[in-house]
């Protein structure tokens, strides 16, 4: 289910650079949101006339949370807002995490890291024990907030300004690092050698797939993956992000 909403920004903090942390009154979504799931943000400059797809971070009483990176002229604007002013969305969209009971490993990279926030807080709450692996490349930010949460958060930095010095996939091998379910956010190359780390271990992993999309509700047909189908002749299917996603078990992807 969607509503469209006009939501009044609460805040806007810049969390570093490129990045930034705003939160939405939008008592009508929020209501429907879940963990993995996306709002559609309209630009009302009249110039930019697709709606921007960006993950949820956290809900909140009457309120979503985002964190996104500018990117273009879309997200620039975004980064602009001002407490008070009036944008609209239209949410939620795609299907969010599975949510499992047992310990759970989330890692995530980039800019894939917000929505993993309330996937941890949810997940804490539940009683799960919780393990944060978080990719960057330099420096890092979140992290101090899924301690907060009660996660032992690992940090893998690719200049190693900040943990460990290399990629969430050696950093998980190194750290012999398990669960019994595993949540994933980011680069779709991250995605995949985790995938293959996963499933030689035997931990279920689901992926939340970031791809360009254009309508964010399944008509456009422009944000595809292959997935995996017996039934097809080709053995595999396309499936889109922004309806059957963005969160596909990782066996599911075809990933060459």
């Amino acid at each position: 289910m969607k509503k469209t909403e006009t939501a009044k920004v609460l805040s806007n903090n810049k969390l570093a650079e490129g990045i930034f942390d705003i939160t939405l009154e939008c008592p009508e979504v929020s209501a429907l949101a879940k963990a993995g799931q996306f709002i559609e943000i309209y630009p009302d400059n009249g110039a930019n006339l697709l709606a921007r797809p960006i993950s949820i971070c956290e809900i909140k009483e009457n309120a979503l949370r985002i964190v996104f990176q500018t990117v273009g002229k879309g997200t620039k604007l975004f980064s602009e807002y001002k407490m008070g002013d009036k944008v609209r969305i239209l949410g939620t969209c795609g299907n969010g995490y599975d949510l499992k009971n047992g310990s759970a490993l989330l890692v995530g990279g980039g800019i894939g890291v917000p929505p993993l926030l309330e996937t941890a807080k949810q997940l804490i709450s539940a009683g799960s024990k919780v393990n944060v692996v978080l990719g960057f490349r330099s420096g890092s930010f979140l992290s101090d907030e899924f301690e907060k949460l009660g996660a032992e958060v690992h940090i893998a930095t690719d200049d190693g300004s900040v943990g460990f010095k290399g990629n969430v996939v050696d950093l998980i091998k190194a750290e012999k690092l398990a669960a019994e379910t595993v949540y994933a956010c980011g680069p779709k190359i991250m995605l995949k050698f985790l995938s293959m780390h996963c499933e030689g271990q035997n931990m279920p992993l689901q992926v939340s797939m970031e791809e360009r999309m254009a309508c964010g509700i399944g008509a456009c047909v422009g944000c595809v993956v292959k997935i995996r189908d017996e039934v097809s002749a080709d053995g595999w299917t396309y499936k889109k992000v922004c309806k059957d996603g963005p969160v596909f078990d990782s066996r599911e992807v075809c990933w060459e």
